[in-house]
């Protein structure tokens, strides 16, 4: 077996249906499976997975965690490469295990690679702008990432950054490092983790923008809250980075952010109809969440950064308040 895709789920609804159909629509070379590593679904999406012919395993909910459900997915597969994506991570089209693999190869030096991240057409303004700038940052072509300069990486936060950042929302990784490297049992980031260890044991991180995925939320603003808190908690766990250090830094952070989108917004050309009966596209933006999500981003970073300097008992607290991932496993 060439490839082994392992994807995590719990009620995929309808999309995961979708994000399966252009998986069994791949035109490639490589022989591959499908396996899914369910939590506890009570929607179809165990059905879908059988109509679909995928390995299925069923565990219970409280059993799920990011780095050892996708571990236990991986040992489930012999493929010589190990594809990771999420079930609302829907293949751009039918080269993407083709192209994945073929820049997997290209250097037996790299051990994991990253693919590109399309916003879904729904996506709001600044999420896709971000988005779509996030990824063009690390190349418009396969593009190789290694530690070339321990000195730098030892002093610039934002290098540091650039070669830790991967994403399993669309992953691929060979089985011999996964063997030896296997992800870390974590609640957060554990592929970020994964690939920081990488970057500092020396090997090739690979970025392949032909092996692309469409990838976005409109979540609730709740959801978004608890999100930013895991986010956070996330970097500064692979960084000991804090983004909000204090109140002072909250607001003016905020204030900053806030005001870079007014004069993005007012670089666009809109339309009437995307400016859904207001008179600017401002407004309609304000009043359909984004200015909120922001507030949302700069407070769940600044309680991440409490977090670290809490005791034990108010860290159970805070996730108990605000941990979507605690949340979701105890849903």
């Amino acid at each position: 077996m060439d490839v082994s895709i392992v994807i995590p789920t719990k009620n995929g609804g309808a999309l995961f249906d979708e994000v399966l159909t252009m998986i069994d629509k791949q035109e490639t070379e490589y022989e591959y499976e499908v396996i899914c590593v369910d939590s506890g679904s009570t929607d179809d999406t165990v059905d879908i997975i059988k109509r679909h012919h995928c390995i299925l395993k069923q565990i219970d909910k409280t059993e799920f965690g990011h780095g050892k459900t996708r571990n236990l997915g991986a040992s489930l597969g012999t493929g010589e490469f190990i594809i990771f994506i999420t079930q609302d991570a829907l293949p751009y089209d039918t080269h993407w295990i083709q192209n994945f693999i073929d820049g997997m190869k290209s250097d037996p030096e790299i051990v994991g690679g990253f693919g590109k991240h399309y916003p879904y057409p729904d996506c709001n303004i600044f999420d896709k702008r971000d988005l779509t700038l996030l990824f063009q940052g690390y190349g418009t072509t396969n593009t190789i990432y290694q530690l070339e300069d321990k000195e730098r990486y030892k002093n610039e936060e934002g290098y540091r950054h650039l070669l830790a950042f991967y994403s399993d929302n669309n992953s691929c990784m060979r089985r011999d490092i996964w063997e030896k490297y296997p992800y870390d049992d974590v609640n957060f980031a554990e592929d970020q983790i994964w690939a920081k260890k990488m970057i500092e044991l020396g090997y090739k991180k690979l970025y392949c923008p032909y092996a692309g995925v469409y990838h976005s939320h409109n979540y609730e603003l709740e959801t978004y809250k608890q999100r930013f808190y895991d986010e956070y908690k996330g970097i500064y766990t692979i960084h000991q980075y804090v983004m909000v250090k204090d109140i002072p830094h909250l607001l003016v952070g905020y204030y900053r952010f806030v005001k870079n989108n007014l004069n993005y917004v007012n670089t666009l050309d809109m339309d009437a109809a995307e400016k859904g009966g207001y008179e600017h596209f401002m407004l309609k933006e304000i009043h359909e969440q984004p200015t909120a999500v922001n507030w949302y981003r700069f407070c769940s970073a600044y309680m991440a950064g409490k977090y670290y300097r809490s005791s034990k008992s108010k860290q159970e607290k805070m996730d108990q308040k605000f941990s979507q991932q605690l949340r979701q496993i105890n849903q």
